[in-house]
């Protein structure tokens, strides 16, 4: 019997396979393509969001990079200019160090002379505006993170309207074509929503870590500037 059904359609077992290989094949531009115009618009916004996540990462990455970077020997230098009284050699060796740490330490010793907690208060001030240069649209960032996951849903929900109301209007007689649009939007869009969200979430978590150790190299620097000041001559 499978040998006369086999005869009439022409197809023999290795063309079946191929058949049904070829039918389960499916990429994602089909996926998209698939998903109606709902879907394709919400994906296009996603992957926009994803570029805007990616170069703020990147570009917060170097960033912070190059502002942990100083000369080991930094403070060192700076605690031999100030007890042989050379602040001017102190502050131009701050001017060429192009680091937050570098510019912490150039407004303490421009202060030198006045009380001392005037001195910490005017570093601690120049520390919020160089953690604020730090962190600049890192916030961005976070707001990518939480809102992707949620665009992404909302194809879900379009996608399930879609299908729902192509149920409804079936008569009796689903169309799979038409039904199978709106899954393809809610299932589509909820994965790139999610690729997207965790993609931004570890990029935020990463450029925090990064910018906590560059804070906590400024805050470290600036108490061993504060104590070197006020060691007794």
């Amino acid at each position: 019997m499978s040998l006369i059904i086999q005869q009439d359609l022409g197809v023999s077992p290795e063309g079946l396979e191929e058949v049904v290989s070829e039918e389960k094949t499916l990429s994602i531009y089909n996926l998209i393509m698939d998903g109606g115009i709902g879907g394709q618009i919400i994906v296009a916004l996603l992957f926009v969001l994803l570029l805007v996540a990616l170069y703020i990462y990147f570009e917060r990455f170097l960033a912070i990079k190059a502002a942990s970077k100083i000369d080991k020997n930094y403070m060192n230098q700076i605690r031999d200019n100030i007890l042989n009284g050379n602040l001017e050699a102190a502050k131009i060796l701050s001017q060429n160090n192009k680091s937050p740490v570098a510019r912490l330490i150039e407004k303490g010793i421009s202060r030198i002379g006045k009380p001392l907690e005037d001195i910490s208060s005017a570093i601690e001030n120049a520390g919020k505006l160089e953690i604020y240069k730090l962190e600049r649209n890192v916030s961005i960032l976070a707001t990518i993170a939480g809102a992707a996951p949620m665009i992404g849903f909302l194809g879900t929900v379009i996608g399930m309207i879609i299908a729902i109301h192509e149920i409804a209007n079936a008569g009796g007689q689903i169309d799979i074509k038409l039904l199978s649009d709106g899954l393809y939007t809610a299932m589509t869009t909820t994965v790139a929503g999610l690729i997207v969200g965790i993609i931004s979430y570890v990029a935020y978590n990463h450029i925090i870590v990064r910018t906590n150790k560059v804070v906590y190299q400024m805050e470290a620097n600036s108490v061993e500037f504060l104590d070197l000041l006020n060691e007794p001559v």
